[in-house]
């Protein structure tokens, strides 16, 4: 279960493919044709946001130490363990927004109904089945990864070596 999804702004084609399956996995039905009848209808907990000529899938960093989960306070963000993502518990939060002023990503938003926040939680039941995200697995360009942080510094490594082999 540790790991973060790693962002590849090089290879996003600004698709949307993310947005459409991360809302659909959060969906009541988790399927695509019945998610659209659902009321209120189904949210991703990912974004993506145009920057210049890059497109940028934007979602909860998982923090290690969580600004979110420390300004709480009916305390519902928290995790389950060191190594698992920040999770929203949607019958304690209060709407309060006090995670939105905090969050430094800016990843934190109201839910439909105008309750409770939203934010991407890694697809934490499919981590438990140790599946990837959804995200990930949607991602038809490879944008995304789910990586270690030891993976992601090891293949920075590997490409900053090739240059000099050039």
């Amino acid at each position: 279960m540790k790991g973060m999804i790693f962002i590849d702004v090089n290879k996003c084609l600004g698709c949307k493919s993310c947005e459409m399956q991360c809302a659909i996995e959060h969906s009541k039905s988790k399927d695509l044709f019945k998610a659209l009848a659902e009321c209120p209808i189904p949210q991703g907990r990912v974004k993506v946001e145009k920057v210049q000529d890059l497109a940028v899938p934007l979602q909860c960093r998982h923090c290690e130490d969580a600004p979110c989960i420390k300004v709480c306070p009916s305390k519902a963000l928290d995790r389950e363990n060191a190594e698992s993502p920040v999770l929203i518990d949607q019958e304690r939060c209060i709407g309060c927004k006090m995670c939105v002023i905090v969050c430094p990503f800016g990843v934190i938003r109201t839910d439909k109904k105008g309750k409770a926040m939203i934010k991407c939680d890694m697809c934490f039941e499919r981590l438990k089945r140790n599946e990837l995200p959804v995200c990930v697995v949607s991602c038809p360009t490879k944008a995304l990864e789910f990586k270690t942080s030891e993976g992601i510094a090891k293949d920075k490594r590997k490409d900053y070596l090739t240059h000099f082999k050039k």
